[in-house]
């Protein structure tokens, strides 16, 4: 009995370990990221077009889209893409263009499917009517400052440079649902690819900002080479990659409303982001739950302290663990509007979710986008429900 002791107690002490390294280099990540340097922009200055994929009127979406108008920038356009006519959406571009009477603003609807991917076959209508060869693609929930396009298009003065994409902070609606879905993306998958930049890794791309010249788009074969892909922003970078071009992570962070009305919308959409990465990555996907910190801490104080009270060491490693976990909690905070302690509380509560989100994604193929069900691939290929 004491050696299944023993051994039950070495792997509690080996969770607590993983769990405080992890939760430490994921804070270390996130310093680092902040100290590296400001954004910088270009003196030269290419005309750009703007695609602006849209599909509904979502909260903020006037505010969203006004921001992108009002870039400091000499010569852009921006097109608007839609599925359908009678999208709420067409009526806040109208307003737009009654704004900005002298910014070329063109509208695009054009109901045609060109793949399982709603969001690329929009982009493939709307790319007939880019007048520009510099291209910046960014999802209908992003708000920018005057100064985006400046720095955005700046790496790509550097011809090894093939796409330009960002990071982003999720800003929450009120509701408590939107809270914790703002959480995943502010405290757990931007940590984790800032961790992957600390140590040299380039492979990430985010449909948040997107921008890259027309040529090297027509090198791999236009957007129809993605537009069955789950996770087409990371295909788009693979397949640039593999012309020997390089992504350039900006250092400009764009900011995105996070909006779910229920658990139940907000679990659909965290499943559907899990599917996304382990689609990206099947094998070390088993291992993500090294990055679940405070879950692996409880799991691993629980084992350490089987037969006996817990150790002084794995409490030592549990102090270092929620220390790590409160001030990665707080590093995005600051300098912001929202109060640093108003969501402390939630903290169990999105650990233990994404543990649950993260369990679920094995046992099912299937996610919801927009309301339509697909059916996703080991291969990250999007199928409709009915063809898979």
């Amino acid at each position: 009995m004491s050696l299944i002791h023993s051994l039950v107690g070495t792997l509690g002490f080996a969770s607590l370990s993983v769990a405080a390294i992890y939760a430490v280099l994921a804070l270390v990540a996130q310093i680092a990221w902040r100290s590296h340097g400001a954004a910088e922009s270009s003196t030269s200055l290419p005309p750009v077009t703007i695609l602006k994929p849209l599909c509904g009127a979502e909260p903020g979406l006037y505010e969203h889209l006004r921001s992108f108008c009002r870039q400091d920038y000499p010569e852009f356009q921006i097109v608007f893409g839609l599925h359908d006519a009678a999208d709420p959406a067409c009526s806040v571009v109208e307003r737009l263009r009654a704004e900005f009477p002298s910014l070329p603003i063109d509208i695009v609807v054009n109901p045609q499917q060109h793949g399982c991917n709603h969001k690329t076959s929009n982009l493939i209508n709307m790319l007939v009517r880019a007048r520009h060869d510099v291209l910046a693609m960014a999802d209908s929930d992003v708000f920018v400052g005057p100064d985006y396009l400046r720095t955005v298009t700046a790496p790509l003065m550097d011809r090894n440079v093939g796409l330009v994409t960002c990071i982003y902070q999720d800003i929450p609606t009120g509701w408590i649902w939107s809270r914790l879905g703002a959480m995943y993306i502010n405290e757990w998958y931007v940590p984790m690819v800032l961790l992957g930049w600390l140590f040299g890794n380039q492979s990430y791309a985010s449909g948040q900002t997107l921008c890259l010249r027309q040529e090297t788009l027509q090198a791999i074969g236009g957007l129809q080479a993605i537009s069955n892909h789950l996770a087409e922003d990371y295909r788009l970078g693979e397949l640039i990659r593999g012309l020997g071009q390089r992504i350039e992570l900006s250092h400009y962070v764009v900011k995105g409303l996070h909006h779910e009305k229920n658990l139940d919308a907000l679990a659909r959409h965290e499943l559907r982001w899990m599917r996304t990465l382990r689609a990206l990555r099947p094998r070390s996907f088993r291992l993500f739950f090294l990055t679940f910190a405070l879950p692996l801490a409880l799991f691993g104080a629980i084992l350490a302290g089987v037969g006996s009270s817990l150790p002084v060491a794995a409490w030592i490693l549990c102090g270092i663990t929620i220390a790590a976990r409160l001030a990665l909690h707080f590093a995005h905070r600051v300098g912001g509007d929202r109060h640093m302690l108003s969501d402390v509380w939630l903290l169990p509560m999105h650990d233990l979710l994404i543990c649950w989100v993260w369990f679920q994604s094995f046992l099912t193929s299937q996610v919801t986008w927009r309301g339509v069900k697909f059916d996703v691939g080991v291969d990250g290929i999007l199928r409709n429900e009915r063809q898979a």
